[in-house]
This record gives structure tokens, C-alpha cells and sequence, in this order.
């Protein structure tokens, strides 16, 4: 390639740069800096006047190289490449230098120190942009089907959108019956839906489907492959299926926690936790019979819910007092976290009970209510407004449950109260499933400190994976009632249909690249990667998408889809058979030497 000429062009960024660094001495200084023809300042470079800028500059000063120096690469090296792409450019001959995360933002008092920093950025930048070389991105076939794992609210709602676009639908769902948490479910708020007839609507819809594939009691065994290819083993009882997949969504779905232990759960039949009071109210406690304390053919009936723990039958007479309690596990050290949807259901099932008996008393004894939005809050006044008893408790004093009374402390009245009550309903939060660390695992994808999927970025990519091909939804990633889980879906469902509907992915060549005549098959680069991108290839291994059919014997081989350029193969390999594409040895050793050349100065 001819003489290196590389641009550098400098963002203000607004303040956020140009507020704590010298842009202007930065100018200069890039200006000095080896094969630098040209450099510019911009107040935006990622507006479209400043990219104008960068396509003005490629062209009328023949720049074979661009430095930018703004902000994030995580946010706007995409944009960069394009535009280098745009003025005819080779998108990989672009280079990013971060002085505003690196700079300006975290040595705010510092101008001349912060500055200075920035200059020695530049400089291995620079250096760096010298020796990249020009890059195709990779074009692998996607199969045009799905698999979605999950056949709750969010799964269905994935699965029947993406067959309704005409792709191929393979939906997993461990329990015998499809529907998830709702099928326990009484009403649905704020509408007063039947959540049991919502959620039967779309599982008659997913079994009618000619695209959609339904196994019901089945599990993933085994996810092998990359982007667009995915090999998946599900096993339903002793027999196995295996399918292609070109994209895979995960709707897992999350369970509530059974407080065992708890304010007598467990021992106490009249002790239940919000999901069984859904059962009761379903049961015996209908909306449209105005009596509680039903009588059917002149005699009072017996409930046939049975308490998870107990043998213990539970009536459904004289309960004239009912005892909500919010946060039980929740917001303490075990489980930190708010599980958003606990006061909406306290509220939803309080006004059911005093539709049902408007004489009956209810008391929801809370640490802070989340009604979110206007029409959650809305609901949540109509409660107050039907009588339902508000009470605020401290954490450092959570209510305790005695000889049929509830006691608590009243923040407002700053007194203990004493209430008697019929029955006791614990709030308690939705956890991960206990198997989610294994899918993980399989997926190659991560989970957080309680057991719920991690996206790939909460803001830019919050329904992907960092693995590409792989995408969430639901309570898999974080509690959320049944709008939020179905808008979820919908946007996975729309995330991966971009994909299968291209028929081909581009890859970026940034990828390990194995030196046959070097490698010795030890196997260790396999045993490390992380995306499962690199493996010994055998005679019975097929030829995989970047790879080559030479050498003999076990030898190390990228599987290019899959790869994410990590490096970690290429640090663990004892015969240094493995380099980087796009981050070769050479050009970082060029930035650290042009970092040492100012210090040794």
C-alpha cells in the first residue's frame, strides 16, 4: 500500500471535550505527529456536518488513514467506519481515540495534565493507524428459522410474531403446558382482563400455526455453531430432535419465590403468598357473585385450593380481613433488588376483594409503593378511594404476624398497631430459574449476581446478547409485567427477523487467524475461548466459514461467526500460532513504542 497519510480530526464534543481539554494544542500537536497531513478540529463530529467534514477531508487531501478523537468506540466507531466507507475508504484504515472517557471526563480538574494525556493518546493512535491494513467483512449464510426458549406471555408473543413474517418457529417450553406464570393468574391489570382466557388466546394461536414447531415438556440439551448457523439438541422425555436455527431467542421466564419461613408460611394455612390468592380469588371469590362467602345449592362450599406446604384445607368463609405485607425476600441482602410488578398485583387483587365484598377490610402494609405510570397510579388511588388501608412500614421494623393479629408500625401515626385478620398475603418478588446459569452456560451468554440474563448494553443493545444471533425478552431479563414482557418481545422478534430476513450476516474480519505451520494441536486456544469460535479440526470436521481445507493433523481452526476477536487464544498459545486481524502484535507494540518515546524524552 502507498505511504501512509492519515487525518486526524478532534471533537469539542461541546464542553464535554472542549471544557477540559486544549482542543487547539491538540490540533497543533497532531499536526507534528509522523505521516499526519492533515487535522481538524469540529464541535460535532458525529453530526452530520462534522462526518461532511471527514468525507471533505478523505478527498481533497487523499487520506489513506482517519483518526477521530471524540468520545466511545462502544458508541460510535460504527458511525466513523460508514463514513470513512462513504468517501471511498476502506473501513477498517480507521482509527478511534477515546480523549472524552479517558480525558476530559475523568481528569476534569486537570486541564494541562488532562491534555497532556490526550496528546500521548494521539500519538499511539497515530501509530497505530500507520500500520492498519484494509479488511472485507466476512458474508455467512443465515438459516431462515428461529428458536425461541420459553413458552410463557413473552415467548408466545416472539414465536407468533416471527411466524406471522413467514419464518419457521421451533418453540421450547419445559412444563407440560404452555402460558408461563399467567396460567396462575386470576386478572390482569389495569384492564381487569381474564389473564387465564389471554393467555389461552395465544396458546391456541402458537398451536394452530403452520410455522410454529411446539415441544411442551422439553428442555435444550445442546447449542452448537455461530450467527445464522445454530445446531440445537432438545430433548422431550428419551427422545432428541436436532434442527438448524439461525437466530435464538430466550424467553425463560422467571418464578416467584415461595417464602417458606416467612411470617409462618408453610405452618400457617391462613399465611399465603399472592399467587395462591390469585387461585382463591379464581376459585371461590368471582366477580360478578357479590356474596365473599359463597352458597351454592343453600350450603357454604370449601375451597379445593390446597396450601403448597400444607395438607391443611382451606376455607373460604369469614375472611373479613385480609393483610397484604410487600418486599417479603425482597430489597435485603439475599435479593437487593425491587421486583416491580408486587405492589401493582397487592392493588389489583385488594380491589378484587372489595369488588367481591366491599364490606371486607384490606390492609397493604408497605416500604414504598411503585405504581408506575399514570394509569398504575390511577388504579392505585381508585384503591385508596374503595377504602383499602395504606400502611407504611420501616425495613429496620418489618411487620410480625401473632395470634391472628399483624402487628406494624404506622410511620404516620407513630404508633404499633395491632390488626386483626382472616388471612395473610405475602408480596414476594420473581427470582431467575434455578436452571439459568446452564443455559447460560450452553448459549455462551452471561447472567448477573441473581441469576437474570445480562444484555449486551442496557442502553444501545437492550434485547441482545453479546453473541451475536442471540437475543432476550421477559422476565429471563428482568421482572416485568405482562405490557413491558410483550413489548419485549416484539422487539426481539423484530431484532431477529432483521437477521433471518437477510438470508446473509456480515461478519467483522476481526477475528483470531491460526498459522498452521506453527500450530501444534496441544488444544489449549479451544479449551480457553469463551465463544467456542476456535476448535481442532479433524478429518470428520467440515471446512468452517474463514477457514482453509491445508495441513495435516490436529490443528487449530477459527471459526470466523463466531468469533469476537477477544485475544485469548492468541495470549494462551504457547507457540504463538495465533494472531488478531486488526490487532496484531505489531501495531500494538507501535502504540506502546510511541508511548515510550515521550516518557524516555
Amino acid at each position: 500500500m502507498d505511504e501512509a497519510r492519515v487525518g486526524v480530526f478532534i471533537c469539542h464534543c461541546g464542553s464535554n471535550i472542549a471544557g477540559f481539554l486544549d482542543v487547539p494544542a491538540l490540533i497543533d500537536y497532531a499536526q507534528t505527529l509522523p505521516h499526519v497531513v492533515f487535522a481538524q478540529d469540529n464541535m460535532y463530529t458525529c453530526a452530520d456536518a462534522g462526518r461532511a467534514q471527514i468525507v471533505k477531508g478523505i478527498t481533497e487531501h487523499d487520506l489513506n488513514r482517519v483518526v477521530v478523537a471524540s468520545c466511545t468506540p462502544r458508541t460510535h466507531e460504527p458511525l466513523f467506519r460508514s463514513t470513512c466507507q462513504q468517501a471511498g475508504l476502506n473501513p477498517y484504515l480507521f482509527e478511534f481515540v477515546n480523549i472524552r472517557d479517558q480525558c476530559s471526563w475523568v481528569h476534569m480538574q486537570e486541564r494541562e495534565r488532562a491534555t497532556a494525556k490526550a496528546k500521548d493518546l494521539l500519538r499511539m493512535g497515530v501509530a497505530r493507524a500507520v500500520l492498519l491494513e484494509p479488511k472485507e467483512s466476512i458474508e455467512v449464510e443465515v438459516v431462515p428459522a428461529a428458536l425461541v426458549i420459553g413458552a410463557g406471555v413473552a415467548g408466545l408473543s416472539a414465536a407468533l410474531n416471527l411466524a406471522k413474517r413467514g419464518f419457521e418457529v421451533k418453540l421450547v417450553e419445559r412444563e407440560p403446558e404452555m402460558g408461563g406464570l399467567l396460567r396462575g393468574v386470576h386478572r390482569l391489570y389495569p384492564t381487569g382482563d381474564d389473564a387465564r382466557a389471554f393467555i389461552e388466546a395465544r396458546v391456541e394461536a402458537a398451536k394452530g400455526h403452520p410455522n410454529i414447531e411446539v415441544f411442551t415438556g422439553a428442555e435444550v440439551r445442546d447449542v452448537r455453531g455461530f450467527v445464522g448457523n445454530y445446531e440445537v439438541v432438545v430433548g422431550q422425555g428419551e427422545r432428541e430432535f436436532g434442527f438448524s436455527v439461525g437466530a435464538i431467542i430466550v424467553a425463560t421466564g422467571a418464578k416467584e419465590l415461595k417464602p417458606v419461613g416467612m411470617y409462618s408460611y408453610g405452618v400457617n394455612p391462613l399465611v399465603v403468598a399472592q399467587s395462591e390468592l390469585e387461585a382463591m380469588l379464581e376459585r371461590d371469590w368471582r366477580l360478578e357473585v357479590r356474596d365473599w362467602r359463597l352458597e351454592i345449592g343453600g350450603q357454604r362450599p370449601t375451597s379445593n385450593f390446597q396450601h403448597p406446604t400444607s395438607n391443611i384445607q382451606l376455607p373460604t368463609s369469614n375472611f373479613q380481613t385480609v393483610v397484604m405485607i410487600q418486599c417479603v425476600g425482597a430489597r435485603d441482602e439475599a435479593r437487593p433488588y425491587c421486583s416491580r410488578i408486587c405492589c401493582m398485583t397487592a392493588v389489583k387483587n385488594a380491589l378484587l376483594i372489595k369488588e367481591a365484598d366491599p364490606e371486607a377490610q384490606v390492609y397493604v402494609l408497605y416500604r414504598d409503593m411503585l405504581t408506575l405510570g399514570a394509569e398504575y397510579e390511577g388504579l392505585y388511588r381508585e384503591a385508596r378511594g374503595r377504602g383499602v388501608n395504606f400502611i407504611q412500614y420501616r425495613p429496620q421494623s418489618p411487620p410480625t404476624v401473632q395470634d391472628g393479629k399483624v402487628m406494624v408500625y404506622d410511620e404516620l401515626l407513630g404508633q404499633t398497631l395491632g390488626i386483626p385478620c382472616d388471612l395473610v398475603v405475602l408480596s414476594t418478588p420473581l427470582v431467575s430459574q434455578a436452571d439459568a446459569a446452564n443455559l447460560a452456560q450452553m448459549l455462551k451468554v452471561p447472567v448477573d449476581e441473581h441469576g437474570f440474563f445480562l444484555e449486551a448494553h442496557v442502553k444501545l443493545r437492550p434485547l441482545d446478547f453479546a453473541t451475536d444471533g442471540i437475543f432476550l425478552c421477559g422476565c429471563a431479563h428482568w421482572p416485568a409485567d405482562v405490557g413491558e414482557s410483550v413489548a419485549q418481545a416484539y422487539g426481539a422478534a423484530a431484532r431477529a427477523s432483521i437477521l433471518l430476513g437477510k438470508g446473509a450476516v456480515q461478519v467483522e474480519p476481526i477475528i483470531s487467524v491460526v498459522d498452521e505451520e506453527k500450530c501444534i494441536g496441544c488444544g489449549l486456544c479451544e479449551t480457553v475461548c469463551p465463544y467456542k469460535a476456535i476448535v481442532l479440526r479433524s478429518p470428520s470436521f467440515p471446512p468452517q466459514v474463514g477457514g482453509d481445507e491445508g495441513g495435516a493433523g490436529r490443528k487449530a481452526q477459527t471459526i470466523a461467526a463466531s468469533c469476537k476477536g477477544c485475544g485469548v487464544c492468541g495470549a494462551g498459545c504457547p507457540e504463538m500460532a495465533i494472531s488478531m486481524q486488526h490487532f496484531t502484535d505489531q501495531q500494538l507494540f507501535a502504540q506502546i513504542d510511541a508511548l515510550a518515546v515521550e516518557i524516555m524524552a
